[in-house]
């Protein structure tokens, strides 16, 4: 009886349930949409930070900065050019290996991070900056002036010749790039992780100590280099056996070597730049951070979410919009679609007064109207939740395959005296060039549908529906028999 009745009025209101359906369908659309891309905005982003601190990597530990003016703080850059050959135009080359940002920490603070409790990988790593200095020095030719000649003044003799030096100087090309050391026994972390193997091979836990090199793909079209080719630093050849090319498009240093020999490089035996950090279990990173800052004195920590707050541009401001304002956004329309859905029950049961007065003389107990009135508002918000699962699988479908640009850029975080944290010990010290005015990376974004989302839609439906029934069977349960007769509809 319940259904059959149910069915009849349906059918017979098709009109009023497709209003309550269209405004439920609207509200719930908007739901997926605006979460469908907040979560295409949480991969973006993620992509972008893991781009900088590679696969698995939770935080890094870096040196903490040294207080202004102290002992310890970053060291003025120097360079020594020794002059070599000689005769007119001999020809000079020096690199000057740098560690990027001064600071270092010892390599047993590595194992001392590991030793943490909630730790589960620690492995450190070496950034290098590289200036090279490639030329010649020209000598000058000193020249007479003319009508100058050995008398001095008053026609005596005696006098130094009158000229100058012309010509000579210096010519030389000046190219900065940046190396990273890398622990090639354990190769699941740090940023090389980021990067796909595109040509060639990785380092094998053999070559600890190896004159091998993994190039970046964009640095190595540039300087020509494939795979088998040798690039020289500090007059020590390397052989690439390797070259990689980011996920994002962006890479963490130049070259990649054997972290030995990027200390050898350096001149910091036994020394590391960042130690990153696996945690075991990933809701708990905070509580690790907090115990390695207790247990680590002199160093910072910074995990991914404090970098995320250094990520700006056109991701951060649309992620922003997506977090705020659109999540208020399908709120309000929420609440809107709710009330009027429960308004026009209500209104509906107004107009069938004489109706429930008549099933009351009969018979039907008030619990029972109401829950003829709620079953056929819940039956609404169940279509309403088909209509808007199906428009908000478009909406997301259509984002993705529309595939907007964002743009987006990491500031320098602090520590590390522009060698810490994410920022600074690794888009400054990976950069070289980058750490004054880091590169924007460009991410497609995308809106994918989980089905958590899915979920939360059907729930909305049925709440929806118990919430008009609710207006409406609250009305119809307080109509009396006798007063509804005496209506005409």
């Amino acid at each position: 009886m319940f259904f059959t009745y149910l069915r009849r009025e349906l059918r017979r209101r098709r009109k009023a349930a497709l209003v309550v359906a269209s405004g439920l369908a609207l509200g719930i659309a908007l739901v997926i949409v605006v979460s469908s891309v907040s979560a295409g905005m949480g991969r973006a982003q993620d992509k972008v930070l893991q781009s900088l601190y590679g696969l698995g990597t939770d935080m890094t530990v870096t040196k903490a900065e040294a207080p202004a003016g102290t002992a310890g703080g970053n060291a003025r850059p120097k360079f020594q050019f020794g002059a070599k050959g000689s005769g007119d135009d001999s020809k000079q080359s020096s690199d000057r290996v740098t560690v990027q940002g001064f600071q270092t920490l010892t390599s047993a603070t590595v194992s001392k991070v590991g030793a943490q409790h909630g730790v589960s990988g620690a492995v450190g790593g070496l950034s290098l900056n590289v200036l090279k200095v490639d030329g010649q020095f020209k000598r000058g030719e000193y020249k007479q002036r003319p009508g100058s000649g050995s008398t001095g003044r008053g026609g005596r003799g005696g006098g130094a010749p009158q000229g100058q030096v012309q010509g000579g100087g210096a010519n030389f090309d000046v190219d900065s790039y940046t190396v990273y050391g890398t622990d090639v026994a354990h190769l699941g972390l740090g940023p090389l992780t980021s990067s796909k193997i595109t040509s060639g091979r990785t380092f094998t836990s053999a070559e600890t100590d190896a004159k091998v090199a993994v190039a970046d793909a964009s640095y190595a079209a540039k300087k020509k280099l494939r795979t088998g080719s040798t690039v020289t630093v500090k007059s020590v050849a390397y052989k690439i056996v390797g070259v990689a090319t980011p996920d994002s498009g962006d890479a963490a240093a130049n070259l990649y070597l054997p972290l030995k020999q990027a200390q050898t490089l350096a001149g910091a035996k036994d020394k590391v730049t960042t130690v990153y950090v696996q945690a075991a279990d990933s809701q708990q990173i905070s509580g690790v951070k907090s115990t390695i800052q207790k247990n680590v004195p002199g160093t910072t920590v910074t995990t991914s979410a404090d970098l995320a707050d250094t990520v700006s541009g056109s991701l951060s401001t649309a992620s922003d919009l997506a977090t705020s304002v659109g999540k208020w956004l399908s709120i309000a329309v929420l609440i809107a679609a709710f009330l009027v859905a429960g308004l026009l029950t209500s209104s509906a049961v107004s107009r069938r007064v004489r109706e429930f007065g008549t099933l009351k003389a009969l018979g039907w107990k008030s619990g029972r109207v109401t829950g003829q009135v709620v079953g056929e508002a819940l039956v609404n918000g169940l279509l309403g939740g088909v209509i808007g699962i199906a428009l908000g699988l478009g909406g997301a479908y259509l984002v993705t395959a529309i595939s907007p640009t964002l743009s987006a850029s990491v500031g320098a975080s602090g520590g590390g005296g522009g060698g810490g944290g994410f920022g600074g010990g690794m888009r400054g010290g990976f950069g070289g060039g980058r750490q004054a005015a880091s590169k924007a990376i460009d991410i497609a974004l995308t809106a994918p549908v989980q089905v958590s989302t899915i979920g939360v839609a059907v729930a909305l439906a049925v709440a929806g529906g118990l919430i008009a029934g609710g207006f409406g069977g609250w009305r119809a349960s307080r109509l009396r028999p006798a007063d509804a007769l005496r209506r005409v509809e």
